[in-house]
């Protein structure tokens, strides 16, 4: 999924200073934050500012060599980070949804990557003012692999199964509207709606008896461990078998998932922030990708299914198509 395309042959940029920001302490953004670190190009500069509940960013303790500007830049909000800068050469990445909100607010000329964000969350920040100011480069790296790669996990696990069953909620539209894009007339998708997390059993019933499969969205419901075994359980005694987008859903009884690591996404976000360094003003996404596949083998052989592998179903996914 790509808004904005690049046209062909453009140079890359080369990208010497990054700041990236992040809003959490979570082990997925430490790991994106270490992979992005350990990938630099060698003689380029990173900062890594962390930020607290009352929006100042702090630098974080330096693991690599310029602690002098790491210290001198401790304690400088987020409408200061490098204000003026607007280098070719510099970028800046905000990692989770407080730090993309900060980021978007800030008055930075730099190219501004937008990192592990779902689609929803860069639904909700779409509007801002900031995403829209004349002349700003921004890039939205989505955390969660596209439906099109969604799809070509179920096909890859069950062939010839084309009748998918879907319980969403109402801020789900533009997860629904990228599902139905990506399922054209190749598959037909059972959809019901569900007023809210906790009134997901009549949504359930309409569904089930008409589906293959069933999918989790990563949305409230997949984002939310109640409804999702909700989901897991109505799919256990039909006999279907549950794919959603998390580890965690596997782990708790769906039979397979097309996830995209930490490590994965910031060496995506590299090249995103190369080509979004080096692009015209606007504003572009990108699912996550190459995605890797997660199957819970207990599962599985419990609806007397043989799967192939994970490496083997990540190549799949992975396939052009």
């Amino acid at each position: 999924m790509l808004l904005l395309v690049m046209p062909p042959g453009l140079a890359q940029a080369a990208l010497t200073r990054m700041t990236v920001l992040t809003g959490d302490n979570g082990a997925a953004s430490a790991e994106f934050v270490r992979q992005l670190r350990e990938t630099q190009a060698p003689g380029s500069q990173m900062q890594v500012f962390r930020l607290p509940a009352d929006g100042t960013a702090v630098a974080a303790a330096p693991a690599a060599p310029a602690q002098e500007e790491q210290a001198a830049n401790a304690g400088v909000r987020t409408r200061g980070l490098r204000s003026g800068g607007s280098s070719g050469d510099a970028l800046t990445v905000a990692v989770g949804p407080d730090a993309a909100r900060s980021a978007i607010d800030s008055d930075s000329r730099e190219p501004l990557l937008l990192a592990m964000l779902s689609r929803l969350e860069f639904e909700s920040l779409r509007a801002s003012p900031g995403m829209r100011r004349e002349g700003r480069r921004v890039a939205v790296l989505l955390r969660d692999p596209s439906m099109a790669d969604q799809l070509a996990l179920i096909d890859a696990a069950l062939p010839q199964r084309r009748r998918l069953g879907v319980v969403a909620t109402p801020e789900s539209e533009p997860l629904l509207a990228e599902l139905e894009r990506a399922a054209g007339k190749q598959w037909t998708l059972q959809v019901s709606t569900a007023p809210d997390t906790k009134s997901i059993a009549p949504a359930l019933r309409g569904v089930i008896s008409g589906s293959d499969a069933l999918m989790v969205l990563p949305d409230s419901i997949g984002d939310d461990q109640a409804a999702t075994l909700a989901v897991l359980h109505a799919a256990a005694g039909a006999g279907l078998p549950v794919f959603g987008a998390s580890e965690g859903m596997v782990r708790s009884g769906g039979l397979a998932a097309a996830v995209s690591t930490p490590a994965q996404l910031a060496l995506q976000a590299q090249a995103l922030g190369q080509k979004l360094a080096a692009g015209p003003a606007g504003v572009m996404v990108e699912a996550a990708h190459p995605a890797s596949v997660r199957v819970n083998q207990n599962v599985a052989r419990g609806l007397g299914l043989r799967l192939p592998d994970e490496r083997e179903l990540s190549d799949r996914v992975a396939a052009p198509r």
